[in-house]
């Protein structure tokens, strides 16, 4: 484990795991204290997060950017899925929808931005995949019609049937987020290759050190969700943030932390295709897998069963979202004014939320 070590000395960001300890002994000492934890519960969330990317792209490493962005998605989705879970369990719906539609949007708006704003400052014009990028905001499509249709019945007063819609609903997302797997990874897989030529970074971690760190970090990360949700709904009274601001904006981007360290690293290292599998990956798996399968999930530990009715004004931001990143990918070419046109959309959206949040 000495490469980790060395990993430690040598980035600053991984200094904050000394946050990791004081969090979990913090809610054992201070129960009471939410904003305390809330604050801890995210400093130590941001490093394992960091440690995540790494232990990921050095597995990525040697897949290639289609396995390895699809790799690093779903390891870094687990951050994303361990909160939902716990939210979850607690019967916070609100939370956990919230938290779903932030991810989404904040995948497809600040991570893929952000990307092509830190690689566009570095150099004058990049290059990626259009077809992968195509691919994935089809999908974004597709889960957004899938989740209009239950608040469309719900506005005309047919709530009766939203469970079971919600369950088949999902039923039909997960085998479309299997069957697009099977294309891009499977026969279509040359269609997918990378068009950049990225920079080589830092050395990789051995994958058998790298998956000992990825088991180690997943449980940490599970202990310190655990603590975030519990104090995230209080401590948001405490500092003036509304519970949609907080589930759509400080959840979301907490949660996708590990993915957006991941996406910036390699967008300045001119491996852009890694950034937008990432970033439209991301945004899709969260979309046709996560969301449909905590609908399933409900019915064993949640309170009750949660379906896929999420306000209007979620819907219409998860819409935009999805046409941003189409629209703004269609070339396969990207400069750094690109990412700031689609940051602007998603800072119109979280200072809308902040000041004047949707309906519950």
């Amino acid at each position: 484990m000495s490469v980790v070590i060395k990993e430690v000395r040598k980035n600053p960001l991984l200094w904050l795991l000394i946050f990791v300890p004081a969090a979990l002994a913090g809610e054992q000492i201070w129960p009471g204290r939410h904003t305390l934890m809330f604050v801890l519960s995210v400093l130590a969330i941001v490093p394992l997060a960091a440690l995540l990317s790494k232990a990921t792209e050095s597995v990525a490493d040697k897949t290639g950017e289609a396995v390895g962005g699809l790799l690093n998605a779903t390891l870094g989705n687990l951050t994303e899925l361990i909160i939902a879970l716990t939210a979850l369990q607690a019967g916070q719906y609100l939370l956990v929808k919230a938290s779903i539609a932030g991810a989404i949007v904040s995948n497809t708006l600040f991570m893929l931005g952000g990307a092509f704003l830190i690689g566009g400052l570095r150099y004058h014009e990049q290059q990626f995949n259009r077809i992968s990028a195509r691919l994935q905001s089809g999908l974004l499509f597709l889960a957004t019609v899938a989740l209009l249709v239950p608040s469309l019945l719900a506005e005309e007063g047919h709530t009766a049937m939203l469970q079971p819609l919600s369950l088949g609903l999902s039923t039909i997302l997960i085998i479309a987020y299997g069957l697009g797997m099977a294309f891009s990874l499977g026969t279509h897989r040359e269609a997918f290759a990378s068009v950049g030529h990225g920079e080589a970074g830092s050395a990789p971690w051995p994958v058998a050190v790298a998956l000992i760190v990825l088991a180690v970090v997943t449980l940490l990360v599970a202990l310190v969700s655990h603590i975030f949700v519990g104090s995230v709904q209080r401590a948001a009274e405490t500092l003036g943030m509304t519970p949609a601001f907080v589930g759509f904006v400080i959840v979301a981007l907490v949660g996708a932390a590990a993915e957006i360290a991941t996406a910036f690293t390699a967008a300045a290292r001119n491996r852009l295709d890694l950034s937008v599998s990432i970033a439209l990956g991301s945004a899709a798996q969260i979309a046709l897998f996560v969301a449909p399968l905590l609908v399933v999930l409900s019915y064993f530990i949640g309170p009750e069963p949660m379906n896929l009715r999420f306000w209007p004004g979620a819907i219409g931001m998860m819409f935009i979202a999805t046409l941003a990143a189409t629209l703004m990918t269609n070339g396969g070419r990207s400069a750094w004014f690109v990412g700031v046109m689609i940051l602007m959309v998603y800072a119109i959206f979280a200072m809308t939320l902040f000041l004047l949040p949707p309906a519950a």
